[in-house]
This record gives structure tokens, sequence and C-alpha cells, in this order.
């Protein structure tokens, strides 16, 4: 399944990793990254709105879609080095960035590691890594344990998960919808093939978050690093739910905030594409309250 009107093309990531692209519109770059369990279709929606005034390009996140699928390399580090590398080979040395979900993870380490690159972030109902874990204790974590799963070394969840594929993916596509009809019977089918010839990879990735991504996270924390540019949050209300307070967990990472709730549910980009392009555009618009980089990351490989 592809984004109609948009061009795809093979384009070299990091670590000899190519990753599937769409790329429409022209004018100033954004790059929207995908989450979990689906693909760069997702965006079909935004990518089409945003395609009217700017350069929209559209990767499958490695490990996904009809992009490579390494054996490892799935730390946000790699793949957020991905998305640098993809944008440069299209001719973008900056670009403004989205992420959903998995793709707000990868899109939070761009940040931080590539804060001369990326322009403005945007991050859609997650927290970072760090965060995630610290906030998931006693029964409410019931709601993660994909997370604790995956988390497991390789062998035991990859099986399990091979062995029921279309019902454990089609579990988090009908529970986290709050509309059904915004992923329709052809674009779920297309996420679940996906996602069944991607069962090593998205554990593989998942695998990661509990494992380098937290070490990342806080050897950053203990640096005060920080992401630098515009930043806006868009999610459901986790907080209160579970009993965290989510804009105050984001304001440490990202002093330029806009923290915003919605009832859009998780796959808001897909249900409420109007609300999500709005936030885009209005998010494209705020300068850089300092231009000074106080930090400089170390060299990323």
């Amino acid at each position: 399944m592809e984004i109609e009107g948009f061009e795809y093309r093979r384009v070299p990531g990091a670590d000899g990793v190519a990753l599937n692209v769409a790329v429409g519109g022209s004018g100033s770059p954004v790059v929207l990254l995908h989450g979990f369990p689906q693909t760069h279709v997702m965006w079909r929606w935004v990518a089409a709105e945003l395609a009217v005034d700017h350069t929209v390009i559209c990767p499958d996140l490695r490990g996904y879609g009809a992009s490579d699928k390494p054996a490892d390399g799935y730390a946000k580090r790699s793949m957020a080095a991905d998305v640098v590398a993809v944008a440069a080979g299209l001719g973008h040395s900056q670009f403004a960035l989205v992420g959903h979900d998995r793709g707000a993870l990868v899109a939070f380490r761009a940040g931080l590691d590539h804060p001369d690159v990326v322009t403005h972030l945007m991050c859609l109902d997650v927290l970072p890594t760090l965060d995630m874990w610290d906030v998931m204790h006693g029964t409410t974590a019931a709601v993660g344990f994909h997370l604790y799963l995956m988390a497991q070394p390789a062998g035991l969840p990859e099986r399990m998960i091979a062995a029921s594929s279309d019902e454990f993916f089609g579990y988090f596509l009908d529970l986290w919808a709050n509309d059904p009809a915004a992923i329709p019977s052809d674009v779920r089918a297309a996420y679940l093939e996906a996602c069944r010839q991607a069962v090593p990879s998205i554990v593989a990735d998942y695998r990661a978050s509990a494992t380098v991504d937290v070490t990342h996270d806080e050897e950053d924390l203990a640096r005060g690093n920080k992401l630098r540019m515009p930043v806006t949050v868009i999610q459901q209300d986790w907080g209160a739910a579970l009993g965290f307070d989510a804009a105050a967990r984001w304001k440490t990472w990202a002093p330029d905030l806009h923290h915003q709730t919605t009832t859009s549910g998780h796959f808001m980009a897909e249900q409420s594409p109007t609300e999500i392009t709005t936030a885009i555009r209005k998010l494209l618009t705020r300068q850089e309250k300092s231009p000074i980089r106080r930090y400089l990351p170390p060299a990323v490989g």
C-alpha cells in the first residue's frame, strides 16, 4: 500500500541499511515517522495536506514495512541516524521532524543527537523511554504488557508472537482505535501483513527500548542534554489514568514545550488528520528561543 501521489525510493540510511521512503510535495522539508503496529501509510492524510507547501518525507523505519530488517541495530540512536541520512540523501541538511509512537521515540533521539539538523520536533502519544519505564508500576502496568513481553531475551517473544501474529498486532489496532473506521479494512490488512513479515525486527526494536535506549537517556539526563528546538507533544491523557504529570515529564527534556492532550485516540493522525496537520503547521511558525547550543552530543555511529 502506498500514499497516493507520492514518489517512492529506496534511500540509504545508516550502517548500510536501506529505507523505503515516500516523498511528495515541495518546500521546506518535514519528515514523518510512523508508529506501531503500522507503516508510513499511517500518514496518508496528514502527508497529503502538508505536501501542498512542504516537501514531505515518510520512511518506513528500519525493521518495519518495506525497509531493510537487519538482525540488530535497533537502538533509537541508530534509527535516528537513519532518518538524518535519508534526509541528507534527499538533499536536506535540516528538517522538521514529527513522530508517532515508536517513531516519536526515534524523533526524540534524533532531536537530542542531532540538534543542528532537527529544526522543530513533534512527538505524538509517548513519553521518553526513560520516563515510560519509570511511570509503569503496579497493576496499571498491565496496559503495557507488550513492552515487558518484547523486553525478554531473544527467542521466546519472537516465537510466541509469530505463532499468532495477526491476533497479536490486530489486538492493538482494535484496542487503540477510538474510531475503528479510521483504519479501514484494506489499511488494517496492509498493517497486519507488514507486521507478519517483521516479527523479529519489531521485537528487536522494543527490546532496545528496555536496554540500550534507557542507557542513552540516562546518559543524556546526567549530562543535562535537552531538546533545544521548539517541541510540541500531543498525547492522550495517560497521566490522569496512570498517575503522572506528562507535561512535567516532557518539560524536563524540552524547555521550549507546547504540550496538549487529545481525545482522538492513539491513532490520531488517522482519526483526526486535520487536527494534527494544524498542530504541525503551528509548530513550524515557532522560533527557537535560544540559538546557542549549550551542549554538543558525542559523536554517534
